[in-house]
């Protein structure tokens, strides 16, 4: 599966490099994409525009639930899934400070993300979901809205958080996610958030993704492994010159492996 994983990645390198420079077909949203922006620090982080409704950029909790968004923030250097090795959940997969590589067909859009191995399958013909389990991931249904591809995340399992700050959701979270392509190097990511348990009322978010044209990227193996203090944490195979934001790009170090969160 990782090699697969990787060849598919490899064999990509070439036609997206080629394909970003050219007038790119709306509806096309392959490559690898990754946010402009240090987004998964605080999605109400003064000043960046990221929540767009509502208009003060506030997350509308209930008030039970700010309280726990609270001490999740108090705990965030243990309690955040993702540092556990966690899969990072939707919406915040798209904008964490790390690459993902979409394809596609006629059938289905394919996203496969440097954290954690996670991926989504997309199916764009109506079929039935899988009523009553839940995910990390979510589970995924597609539609083109002209040449926006919208797709309604429903079914998750409730135990990932929406960023690094402690924002978080339950099981009864429902995303609807907007994806267009703007211009050849862009790709604007919109979302709906949704959850009665945790939420007053539904939420949104926006955030551009910059298509990574350098040499030879493509996505990195992300391993977790366990500690002699029983502490779980990332490690990944170099492959990748560049995994910083894109407004920020920094070189890894040289070495065969690189831990998670060195070069954020």
């Amino acid at each position: 599966m990782k090699r697969s994983y990787l060849a598919l990645s490899a064999a990509a390198v070439l036609a997206v490099k080629a394909f970003a420079q050219t007038s790119a077909p709306p509806r096309d949203l392959r490559g690898i994409w990754q946010a402009q922006k240090t987004v998964d620090v605080d999605l109400e982080g003064s000043g960046r525009g990221l929540i767009t409704d509502p208009p003060d950029g506030k997350i509308p909790y209930k008030p039970d639930a700010l309280a726990q968004k609270r001490r999740n923030f108090a705990n965030r250097s243990s309690a955040d899934p993702i540092v556990r090795c966690f899969q990072p959940g939707v919406p915040r997969a798209t904008y964490l400070p790390e690459p993902f590589q979409i394809f596609q067909n006629a059938g289905g859009v394919y996203i496969v993300y440097q954290n954690a191995h996670a991926y989504r399958i997309i199916p764009l013909d109506g079929s039935p979901r899988d009523e009553g389990l839940g995910y990390a991931m979510g589970e995924s249904r597609g539609h083109w809205d002209g040449n926006t591809l919208v797709v309604h995340v429903t079914s998750f399992s409730g135990e990932t958080w929406l960023d690094g700050a402690g924002n978080y959701h339950s099981d009864a979270l429902h995303v609807i996610e907007r994806y267009t392509r703007t211009d050849p190097r862009t790709l604007m990511y919109e979302a709906t958030i949704e959850d009665p348990k945790v939420f007053e009322k539904p939420w949104k978010i926006r955030v551009p993704l910059r298509l990574r044209t350098e040499p030879r990227v493509q996505i990195l193996e992300d391993e977790c492994v366990e500690s002699t203090g029983g502490i779980r944490h990332h490690v990944r195979l170099q492959q990748l010159r560049y995994v910083a934001p894109v407004t920020g790009l920094t070189p890894l170090r040289t070495g065969a492996y690189d831990k998670q969160g060195a070069n954020r």
